[in-house]
C-alpha cells in the first residue's frame, strides 16, 4: 500500500466519519478532507476498489488493523484510550486490533465488506492470530436513546472474565440499563448497527462497559473474536456472516 491508496482510504474514513457521522477532533483534517492518526502509520490498510469509478474516487471500503508489534511501535493499541485491555494483553493470545471499518454508502448491504473479510481472513492466517479485537461503534452520545441494545449486548453476549475488557473513565457507561426480561430483543437487534450484528454472528462477545467519545459522535463497545470466531472468517467474499 503506498501514500496514495493511504490518502484514499483517509479521505473515504472522512467521507464516513466526519460528514456522515459528525466526528470532530485532532484527528480531521478539513482542509484536505481527510480522517486519520498517529496510528496510520503503524497499522495495516485493507482497502476494497471498484475499478468502474472514476480513478479518484475508486477506494470504496477500508479496514485498519493493528498487530502487537505495531501496537508496541505506537505505544498501545488504539482502543486503549477507551478500555483497559491488561486481560487480552496476559491471555497468552496472539491479538489483532480491528478499526476503522467503513463503507461508502453506495455499497452497504452488499458483498463488499465479505470481500474485505476475505482479505482480514487470509491475514488471520497468515500471522497466526488468536483473537481479534477492537471498537465497534454506536451513532450518537444518548446513551439512554442506546439502552435497549446495550442492554441485550450485555445480557447476552458479555465476554468471560477471563477476557471481558472494562471501559475506562471518564468516558465509560454502564451497558445493563434495562432489566433482561424487559428488553424488547427485535427493536434492540434493529438499533444494533449492522457490522456490530455480523460480528455477533461470528461469536462476537462484548467488553463490560460501553464508552462514549464524543470526539468521533459515537458510543462504542469493545467487541471480541475469540479463536472460533476467527477460523469462522470466510475465506471467499460470498461466505460466512453474509
Amino acid at each position: 500500500m503506498d501514500g496514495a491508496d493511504l490518502l484514499a482510504a483517509q479521505r473515504l474514513r472522512y467521507d464516513v466519519f466526519v460528514d456522515e457521522l459528525g466526528a470532530v477532533g485532532p484527528m480531521v483534517d478539513h482542509e484536505q478532507r481527510l480522517e486519520r492518526d498517529r496510528f496510520d502509520a503503524h497499522a495495516t490498510h485493507f482497502i476494497l476498489r471498484d475499478i468502474r469509478r472514476k480513478a479518484d474516487e475508486q477506494v470504496i471500503g477500508v479496514y485498519r488493523v493493528m498487530t502487537e508489534a505495531a501496537a508496541a511501535a505506537a505505544g498501545q493499541f488504539y482502543c486503549e484510550d477507551e478500555y483497559d485491555l491488561t486481560r487480552l494483553k496476559t491471555s497468552g493470545h496472539r491479538l489483532l486490533e480491528l478499526g476503522r471499518s467503513c463503507l461508502h454508502p453506495d455499497y452497504r448491504g452488499g458483498p463488499a465488506m465479505m470481500y474485505l473479510w476475505a482479505a482480514l481472513a487470509g491475514f488471520v492466517a497468515e500471522q497466526k492470530i488468536d483473537l481479534l479485537f477492537g471498537v465497534a461503534s454506536f451513532h450518537g452520545t444518548d446513551v439512554q436513546a442506546l439502552a435497549a441494545p446495550l442492554s441485550l449486548l450485555h445480557a447476552r453476549h458479555l465476554a468471560p472474565q477471563d477476557l471481558r475488557v472494562t471501559a475506562k473513565s471518564p468516558g465509560a457507561q454502564p451497558m445493563d440499563l434495562v432489566p433482561q426480561g424487559d428488553i424488547d430483543r427485535v427493536a434492540a437487534m434493529r438499533a444494533t448497527p449492522a457490522l456490530i450484528k455480523a460480528y455477533l454472528r461470528l461469536g462476537g462477545l462484548v467488553g463490560d462497559g460501553a464508552f462514549v467519545d464524543r470526539a468521533f459522535n459515537t458510543v462504542d463497545i469493545c467487541l471480541i473474536l475469540p479463536t472460533e470466531a476467527v477460523k469462522a472468517l470466510p475465506r471467499q467474499p460470498n461466505g460466512g456472516a453474509g
